[in-house]
């Protein structure tokens, strides 16, 4: 083992979904046994496409089925992980507008749409507090 290669971050690599509705809010979700809301999504298999990986994702802890032609690819996004320490996760980052309803299953305990200029008073995954929510707020203001 290298030295580089035991200091290195080690990586989850999800695809992940900035949901959001006709009001313009954003859909966030919290992890049974954890504090922090996050955007929902989940680990990519490796035999799958990230797009696929978050339409799998959506359904099994949404009650959420998408078409991944209807999801649009924003970026990869990399930041501390919210709940393993020591860990980076990088998102596939997928925009997607729904106007459905959601119900958490899976290991989700609790779902929330936030107005986006706002962190919702809620206690944000690094991912989505300093990257995923002032990506777009950024896309709200140039379109403005």
């Amino acid at each position: 083992m290298t030295l580089s290669s035991a200091t290195s971050p080690r990586l989850i690599h999800i695809a992940a979904a900035l949901v959001i509705d006709p009001r313009g809010r954003t859909l966030l979700v919290r992890k049974r046994g954890t504090e922090a809301f996050m955007q929902p999504g989940g680990k990519i298999e490796p035999h799958e496409q990230p797009v696929h990986a978050l339409a799998r994702e959506l359904e099994e802890e949404l009650g959420l089925v998408i078409d991944p032609a209807h999801a649009t690819f924003l970026g990869q996004f990399s930041a501390p992980a919210a709940n393993e320490p020591g860990f980076v996760v990088q998102a596939e980052l997928f925009l997607l507008t729904i106007d459905s309803d959601v119900s958490p299953a899976a290991e989700i305990e609790e779902v929330v749409w936030i107005d986006p200029a706002t962190d919702g008073e809620l206690t944000l995954a690094p991912l989505t507090r300093d990257l995923i929510l002032p990506f777009y707020r950024a896309s709200l203001t140039a379109t403005a």
